[in-house]
């Protein structure tokens, strides 16, 4: 779980960099490639590679590529866009170099780009700058978010011919060691390669399902969050592919088994102080900021859990019995209902959703859960009272006496809420939101017109 006084750190020290001190530095450590990394609307990273002889344009934005050819971009018409790097993001690869790409071949590095328009506008639909937008509209309130997700993956083996199986390495299961728990030494080669990138690792585990595992990684400012799992992610996959594994970051690849979730901590802070705190015991030392914020989640979480669940295999793990929310509370402590207020109190004063799964786009669904959380403080929207018994647990009948309601049951019912919701439609931006949308929507079209394994077995002989 993300804390909010972890150990100190052991973690290579991250500099400040500016233009120049990167290009000695790419000098003096033998680099030859720089990879500008950015993600699509969906969320999955791209890049464009230089070589050395474009480091300098590179880093004062002026390496242009295809938009058209990225889904949710623009049309082929005017497709030129930049890539604007921010130098805080420049990392150097720290795993060895294989084959042809030996030592003789130089290292590469990569930095985290803007996307922008040739006439150095920010384009409307670059993900990091949705989440940049809304950032600073809860700056213009007073406010800054942290947070720190929680994102859990599979482990799995590949068979003869390296494609991807559903065959786990491992028949373990929480908390367990070696020699049952096989992922062991993979996630210690992703922890050594996250600290050598910078990050600040809390804790690396496995989880509930075989093949399932848990890297923890220091909570902070949201821009910087979503950057570090859009990284992780990368990280996990490459790691895992040179140890002969594949890893998958998709919500419930293994029927009867828990599915992957990404709990996310968040908190507001302002001038300093942590906005979600109120020092005495009369309200659990929680202010009426944090409720409202509550109160904002709860009111958009129907329209929410599209960016923040958006794929169709993500409303497979979204189902009674496998300990993924699926009621629309929030609690003190208790882990059923959809939001958790955990014991900490003081700085480490925050909340828990616990709905999003590994395979949506951060820096949306950073935007979109800030934008309904803000919309609470704004609007001053007060939730329900917290929920003490397991939700799992009640009936209908005392669901509905509580007013309890439930999240959508698949992606095509959390579009139809997401297409009624100004709030979060305004946090997207029309660009993002209609491109999304209709991606989403085409998705889940293609998916309810395919015929699936299950009803051959049902109806092939029966009928």
């Amino acid at each position: 779980m993300t804390t909010q006084t972890p150990a100190p750190p052991m973690v290579t020290p991250t500099p400040t960099w500016t233009r120049q001190s990167i290009l000695d530095h790419m000098v003096q450590n033998n680099v030859r490639f720089l990879r500008l990394q950015f993600t699509d609307i969906m969320g999955t990273n791209k890049n464009v590679e230089v070589p050395s002889s474009q480091f300098q344009k590179a880093l004062d934005g002026e390496i242009m590529f295809d938009g058209s050819s990225i889904e949710g971009f623009t049309r082929i018409e005017e497709s030129d866009m930049l890539l604007k790097p921010n130098l805080e993001s420049f990392r150097v690869d720290p795993w060895a170099s294989f084959g042809v790409h030996s030592d003789d071949h130089g290292r590469v590095a990569s930095i985290i780009c803007d996307v922008y328009t040739p006439d150095e506008c920010a384009f409307d639909g670059c993900p990091r700058g949705v989440l940049r937008r809304i950032v600073a509209q809860a700056s213009e309130l007073g406010y800054s978010m942290n947070c720190g997700p929680e994102a859990e993956f599979f482990l799995f083996q590949r068979d003869e011919e390296g494609r991807a199986t559903t065959e786990t390495h491992d028949a373990a299961g929480y908390f367990d060691l070696a020699p049952i728990d096989l992922g062991e030494e993979c996630r210690r080669e992703i922890v050594i390669a996250l600290e050598k990138l910078g990050f600040e690792i809390e804790a690396a585990h496995h989880e509930v399902a075989p093949g399932q595992h848990e890297i923890d990684f220091k909570y902070d400012d949201a821009i910087v969050t979503a950057d570090r799992l859009s990284m992780f992610r990368f990280v996990v996959r490459r790691v895992a592919r040179d140890m002969g594994l594949h890893a998958t970051f998709m919500p419930k690849p293994i029927f009867g088994q828990n599915g992957s979730g990404m709990h996310v901590h968040q908190s507001l802070f302002r001038d300093g102080e942590n906005a979600f705190y109120k020092e005495g015991d009369a309200d659990g030392g929680i202010s009426d900021t944090m409720r409202w914020y509550v109160g904002g989640l709860l009111k958009h979480a129907r329209a929410l859990v599209a960016i923040t669940n958006p794929t169709v295999n993500s409303y497979k793990r979204l189902v009674p019995g496998y300990e993924a929310p699926t009621h629309l509370a929030w609690s003190m402590r208790n882990r059923s209902p959809l939001i958790r207020v955990p014991d900490r109190r003081g700085v480490g004063t925050r909340i828990e959703l616990r709905m999003p799964d590994p395979s949506c786009n951060p820096y949306l669904a950073f935007a979109v859960m800030l934008a309904a959380g803000l919309d609470g403080v704004k609007n001053q929207i007060d939730p329900p009272d917290p929920v003490s018994g397991n939700v799992y647990r009640m009936s209908q009948r005392e669901r509905s006496r509580l007013k309890i309601k439930s999240l959508p049951g698949n992606l095509g019912e959390a579009l139809d809420c997401l297409e009624k919701d100004k709030v979060l439609q305004d946090a997207l931006g029309p660009h993002t939101f209609d491109q999304f949308l209709t991606a989403k929507r085409a998705e889940w079209h293609e998916y309810i017109a395919a015929v699936h394994p299950w009803e051959l077995d049902r109806y092939l002989n029966s009928m």
